[in-house]
């Protein structure tokens, strides 16, 4: 997929979603994906404990740095392109964290509705 064409759940060009953490698939601060991801890191969030937490007991540690793989740590508050499946986990849990559309790639509708995202929408203020 080409990145400069890439486009957000709402239809428009997709915006950054983080430089610091910097984000995404390809560590360049947006949810761009390619044939690579395999797990569809699409999903432009801005965690919470209670996210980080579940993904933690399903043995997805979000919180440990890794500096061998450029990630710091995730703590609550920051903005981090995760997994389509893996916020939808979180949403069934009742604890899925609030979504900026502009930023969420729209390859998250292979796995998401457009309602369900809504729901979670985040304006930054």
């Amino acid at each position: 997929m080409n990145p400069a064409t890439a486009r957000n759940v709402l239809g428009g060009p997709l915006q950054p979603c983080s430089y610091d953490p910097l984000t995404g698939w390809h560590r360049d601060g947006c949810c761009h994906t390619d044939g690579n991801d395999l797990g569809s890191h699409v999903v432009c969030a801005r965690v919470t404990v209670e996210f980080l937490n579940l993904q933690m007991e399903r043995g997805n540690d979000l919180i440990t740095p890794r500096p061998e793989l450029r990630f710091r740590g995730l703590a609550p508050g920051d903005r981090w392109c995760v997994c389509a499946l893996r916020w939808k986990q979180a949403f069934d849990a009742g604890c899925a964290p609030p979504v900026m559309l502009e930023a969420t790639h729209e390859r998250a509708l292979a796995y998401l509705t457009l309602a369900q995202l809504q729901q979670h929408a985040w304006q930054p203020t």
